[in-house]
């Protein structure tokens, strides 16, 4: 499905009714939005680990502009700032009250964004493996000097640099760094996995060759006021473990838990702790 909104036009999937029948009763489940990370990537990484969430919430799946299967246009269009603006009109088109938010990496940095500027929207929110500032770049490069291979580093320059040249460079950078996202990288079904995902070089370039260098809603996160989720991984290396930490201390109540045997993919690392972590910080608030 797609929505024309601002200006541009982007797709979305839901999965999961919004009423159910419980008891002879009308039920209405509340929605979620899944905002993706990358940049550069899309929403399909977040199928089928999050989709017996469907039992609790209606799931709102959905492409930022310029990636996955949105549309394209001026790649100067693609910034946070756009996608937190997109993310608001979506919610305003789909004709939604209150949302949950769950984010993971660029899209916690996304849903911790929108819920700084709009925290009358959200009526629970969930960081996955995220950072609330530009600092985790300088700490990224650091912990890639200390674990990665020459060749892990010389292929990582291009994402510090912003400057990949096409989607083929982009796939070789997730190829060749499988192992620092995922303690239990298995080359064969990430490549399968990879084989499903919309690639965009534009936005992945912007991103990191641009705004993510200045990104910073760190001394804004007491504006948030929805129960709160923080996940990280204890040995994510581009959104060190201690950034979770940050965003917990800086957001009130709410709620931490490290993954002790995770990396950056917590979804490949741990996917079964992960959803329940998720299901029933849910399920105890509704």
């Amino acid at each position: 499905m797609r929505a024309k909104i601002r200006d541009t036009e982007i797709f979305f999937d839901v999965e999961g009714s919004a009423l159910v029948v419980e008891d002879d009763k009308l039920h209405s489940k509340p929605v979620a939005f899944l905002i993706h990370g990358g940049p550069g990537a899309d929403h399909t990484g977040y199928k089928p680990t999050y989709s017996p969430l469907s039992q609790h919430l209606q799931l709102v799946y959905f492409d930022h502009r310029g990636q996955g299967r949105s549309a394209r246009g001026n790649k100067e269009t693609y910034t946070l700032e756009n996608n937190i603006e997109d993310m608001e009109a979506l919610r305003q088109y789909l004709g939604l009250d209150k949302i949950v938010a769950l984010g993971t990496s660029y899209g916690g940095m996304v849903a911790l964004s929108y819920a700084v500027r709009y925290p009358e929207n959200i009526s629970q929110l969930i960081i996955v493996a995220s950072t609330a500032s530009y600092r985790f770049l300088a700490r990224a490069k650091q912990i890639l000097a200390e674990r990665g291979t020459p060749e892990q580093i010389a292929v990582t320059q291009r994402l510090w640099d912003g400057n990949f040249e096409n989607e083929q460079q982009l796939q070789e950078y997730f190829t060749v760094m499988g192992s620092m996202y995922s303690r239990n990288h298995d080359p064969e079904k990430a490549a399968k996995n990879w084989e499903r995902v919309i690639l965009s070089v534009d936005a992945i370039n912007v991103a990191f060759g641009g705004f993510l260098r200045t990104y910073d809603v760190l001394d804004k996160l007491h504006l948030i006021t929805a129960p709160t989720l923080v996940i990280g991984g204890r040995h994510d290396w581009i959104c060190a473990p201690e950034f979770s930490v940050e965003i917990a201390q800086g957001i009130p109540e709410a709620k931490l838990q490290i993954f002790e045997n995770s990396g950056h993919s917590i979804r490949a690392d741990e996917p079964d702790a992960l959803l329940n972590a998720v299901a029933n910080f849910i399920v105890g608030r509704f």
